[in-house]
């Protein structure tokens, strides 16, 4: 290594995700001496999969785009142009390629100059003894927190609903050991590797078991190399957890999204102060291709829709909140969409009912609808978590189920996951993302908040008698002897 390196790899089985995430990180040097380094990895539109995007109907690596090894993409500052053009050769997009690969170099640079300029300031003996410091400041708090909770054995387990090749739910098993202040997360007896893209790498399964436990060990603390030193992590090799050669890891999150979800549900008796219920857990992508004729250009559009969040001990979960991997999505405007994509939103709203009941109630998810204004245009599906939706805990109720309705003319189909199903001009695919589960009894939640809720569309009147017990007229008033009734009963 030398000053002014950068590096970049996407290979799924050693950065853990599937191939569009591309990683570039590089060496910082200081007086001669390597003290350091920086790293960022950007989600890529297009690296040569078979599909536009990357496929929904994978079965093995070589499908899914452009496998790169660790590589040294700038040498001594300089860039490797016949590098740079093979990579973005290989992507559908080269414009688009080029510009996130030179951001993402001047993300390294920006990080080592940042860096370099605290070293200058204060010394590189008084920064290298300061991250110890914080080092073991985390590690401490981590474990006085981990210590707080009861020895024993922690169980929990649910289903993927289908890897998209193969209908048939992919079982995923937890066992979570805790032993004097140290946690150990054990995925035997999760399924092996699935046929379709359902598998990640170890790194990233590494990654997601530390996000869950940050979230509930030390969620308002910045994350810190002292971190994670007493969470150890378990997987069985050629598991959907740890994917070799060949297996398939386009959608490598949804494992992931439902492991996340898992450690609070095993730990929710120890901690009930600290823990949620499940959030809708997918990325739930619409993503739509074609060519539009209005700018006589090719274009491909990914989304990962929004859902309903779980309720937690003192408030509801959040409504229409992206999932918990994809936390920098910024919501896209209607009118950006459509003057950049030729479909039209025919509607946007939150769905009502679709939150878990609970004594805080799960948060929403919304109702999307897209219609192709031109025949050229390609739908693509990825919804997840219908055979083991959004769970309640201690006592409430699990939120609603993901849909997709597309409707051609008189022809309807109901759908989850698809690649490439071709839309003729005019038809519409409706998406109703899942809700969050709920907290507590239902039948405990205040009247008044149910009431709000209604008047806010956000539960249905049948909804707030036969899940909450409380009996409301058509402008929203509070039936108290009816309630009172129903709810003894």
């Amino acid at each position: 290594m030398n000053e002014g390196d950068v590096y970049v790899l996407n290979d799924c089985y050693m950065t853990g995700a599937h191939l569009n995430d591309m990683t570039f990180l590089s060496p910082i040097f200081y007086e001669g001496k390597l003290c350091g380094f920086t790293a960022n990895r950007a989600h890529w539109l297009d690296i040569g999969s078979k599909d536009p995007g990357y496929p929904l109907d994978s079965t093995e690596i070589f499908q899914e785009g452009l496998r790169i090894p660790p590589m040294k993409i700038m040498d001594r500052g300089v860039l490797k142009n016949d590098l740079a053009d093979m990579i973005c050769r290989n992507t559908r997009f080269y414009r688009s390629a080029m510009g996130d690969m030179n951001a993402q170099i001047a993300a390294c640079k920006t990080g080592e100059k940042r860096f370099i300029e605290i070293v200058r300031r204060f010394g590189h003996n008084t920064v290298r003894d300061s991250i110890h410091d914080i080092f073991l400041q985390s590690e401490i708090m981590e474990k006085e927190v981990v210590s707080s909770f009861e020895n024993g054995i922690y169980r929990a387990s649910g289903y993927l609903d289908n890897d998209g090749t193969v209908m048939k739910p992919i079982f995923v098993n937890m066992t979570i050991t805790i032993e004097d202040g140290e946690m150990t997360v054990d995925l035997e007896g999760s399924a092996p590797s699935a046929k379709g893209s359902t598998n990640c790498g170890f790194a990233q399964t590494i990654s997601a078991t530390r996000m869950a436990y940050k979230m509930i060990v030390s969620p308002d603390a910045p994350v810190n190399g002292g971190c994670f030193r007493h969470l150890k992590i378990k997987a069985p090799k050629k598991s959907i957890f740890t994917a070799e050669e060949p297996s398939a890891c386009a959608w490598y999150f949804s494992s992931l999204g439902l492991l996340i979800d898992l450690i609070p549900k095993a730990l929710e008796n120890i901690c009930p102060e600290r823990v949620s219920a499940a959030h809708y857990g997918d990325s739930m992508v619409v993503y739509l291709s074609g060519h539009d004729p209005r700018y006589n250009q090719n274009y491909l559009y990914v989304e990962a829709t929004v859902g309903g969040w779980g309720a937690y001990e003192t408030a509801d979960g959040s409504d229409a909140l992206i999932n918990v991997s994809n936390g920098a999505y910024k919501n896209i405007p209607v009118e950006v969409f459509e003057n950049n994509y030729p479909v039209r939103i025919n509607s946007f709203s939150l769905r009502r009912d679709s939150g878990g009941p609970g004594r805080n109630r799960g948060g929403l998810g919304i109702i999307k609808e897209y219609e192709a204004l031109y025949d050229d245009t390609f739908l693509y599906l990825w919804f997840e978590r219908s055979v083991t939706p959004a769970w309640g805990i201690k006592g409430g109720k699990d939120g609603a189920k993901p849909n997709v309705v597309v409707r051609s003319g008189g022809d309807v189909k109901e759908m989850l996951k698809v690649n490439a199903y071709p839309m003729a001009k005019g038809t519409t695919a409706t998406v109703y993302t899942g809700g969050g589960g709920g907290f507590g009894c239902s039948f405990e939640r205040d009247p008044q908040k149910v009431r709000e809720d209604y008047l806010q569309e956000y539960i249905s009147r049948e909804e707030a008698r036969t899940a909450y017990g409380v009996v409301l007229s058509e402008i929203g008033d509070i039936d108290e002897t009816m309630t009172k009734s129903l709810r003894n009963a």
